[in-house]
């Protein structure tokens, strides 16, 4: 849903009505809805602006207007500027520090797309200078983060949307597989299979002089403070060439110091939509076991041996017993996307197809016409910022909140301390703790970087 820039309230509110938010009572004035703007349109902020930085703000023009823009890398900052002075005719302010931001009064909600090792304390920061924020996935880098972020959401009451698009998007076809599970057509529920692809693995990636336009400390922040690595090789389409092996840039994605590989990127994805589907929002697994798996470096007490390889999982095949014996696989291998098996048949869904035999006899019995809006709880939204912008009128969590994103994410960073330490692992759901393994245990937080510490 794409308005002009200067639109009247009365257009604003419509448009907000037909992209979900019909029956909503809305106040007369953007300070009333707890918007610190007086226009008629919230101004937000994008921390952290390669990718998916410029993916969300993008989707984002219809809805709000931005007001600035951060980012370490002075190249990719001054590239996204450019874009978004071109696409709502006013150029943002910019930033290498996000901190600055923060002290707007101006800006009424933040966007991160930073990598993942500072979501937690920009997003908690951010939520206590008075911002309602939306985070990219995966939210955190750790358990004990997640459960700091929805203590500071309580305390706060600030709106928190977490960047699991595939709730709203992707042509409706995750609600419809929702749907279609609650409506009976599998009949119960034995087996989920999540496919989220392999992880690379890297050749010995050497110490360079970092480049001129890159704040390297601060990028690090609240991670270790390690030299700068990268190969000479570059991607193409990544703002001008990005190394292809790194520890910088979407290569952080390949290093448990920054990320936790596949397990939390495309699983942050597929495995939300498993636990939707199977009711499982509220609790967790009782036990995680490795199964079939390959660490690209050599690992002791849970820590790779070795600084200059990538050391994220590069296959796996992760078994989760989930409640109501349903049993949960994560595996590298096969498609992307997600079957769902049950006692009735099967069928098999992704971003690009929804398929299977329950698929099919909907052309004879189709689904009730409300059934996906009663999986998504209303109208589905435009987008998901829209639907965040929803949230932030009526001050309600949005459709992706973090207490159902942080009890998925239990399952992917479990998997990932699992393999790390070649053990199955007991999970207490109540307790949101390992049962009777003190090591595994400790790798449930990670401090912080001095100087990076979360300012409480």
């Amino acid at each position: 849903m794409q308005m002009p820039r200067q639109t009247s309230r009365r257009q604003f509110l419509q448009g907000i009505a037909a992209a979900g938010a019909a029956g909503i009572l809305l106040p007369t004035s953007n300070r009333a809805f707890g918007f610190e703007s007086a226009s008629e349109r919230p101004v937000f902020a994008t921390i952290g602006l390669r990718n998916q930085g410029w993916a969300i703000t993008s989707k984002s023009f219809g809805f709000a207007d931005f007001a600035a823009l951060a980012d370490v890398d002075a190249n990719v900052l001054a590239e996204n500027v450019a874009k978004v002075e071109k696409a709502q005719k006013k150029k943002p302010d910019a930033y290498k520090d996000y901190r600055k931001i923060l002290e707007r009064k101006d800006i009424d909600a933040v966007m991160i797309a930073t990598p993942d090792h500072w979501h937690t304390k920009i997003a908690v920061e951010a939520m206590l200078a008075g911002k309602d924020v939306y985070c990219e996935k995966p939210l955190t880098l750790t358990i004990a983060e997640g459960k700091l972020i929805e203590k500071i959401v309580k305390q706060t009451g600030r709106v928190f949307q977490v960047g699991t698009m595939q709730r709203t998007e992707s042509d409706l076809r995750f609600l419809k597989a929702i749907a279609l599970i609650q409506d009976g057509r599998i009949g119960t529920v034995k087996k989920v299979t999540c496919g989220i692809d392999r992880m690379e693995s890297s050749p010995v990636i050497p110490e360079v002089a970092v480049p001129e336009q890159l704040d390297w400390d601060f990028w690090l922040g609240p991670a270790p403070k390690v030299p700068y690595r990268a190969l000479p090789e570059m991607r193409k389409g990544y703002g001008g060439g990005v190394p292809l092996y790194s520890n910088c840039h979407y290569a952080f994605r390949n290093w448990h110091e920054y990320s936790g590989g596949k397990l939390t990127d495309w699983g942050a994805h597929h495995v939300d939509i498993a636990c939707w589907a199977l009711g499982a929002t509220e609790t967790g697994p009782s036990k995680i076991t490795p199964g079939e798996y390959k660490l690209p470096v050599e690992y002791k007490d849970g820590h790779p041996t070795v600084a200059d390889q990538y050391n994220a999982a590069t296959q796996f095949t992760i078994r989760v017993e989930m409640p109501n014996n349903v049993e949960l696989l994560i595996t590298s291998e096969g498609d992307n996307g997600i079957l769902f098996e049950g006692t009735e048949g099967r069928f098999f869904v992704n971003r690009g197809k929804l398929t299977g035999k329950p698929v099919e006899d909907l052309k004879d019995k189709p689904l009730p016409e409300d059934s996906v809006e009663k999986v998504y709880g209303g109208k589905v939204s435009a987008n998901h910022t829209a639907n965040f912008i929803e949230g932030m009128k009526a001050r309600k969590q949005p459709i992706s909140d973090v207490w159902s994103h942080n009890r998925m994410l239990e399952i992917c960073h479990l998997s990932n301390i699992a393999m790390r330490l070649g053990r199955e692992l007991k999970w207490d759901p109540v307790k949101r703790e390992i049962i009777g393994d003190a090591q595994a245990n400790s790798f449930l937080s990670r401090e912080n970087r001095k100087g990076f510490e979360i300012n409480l």
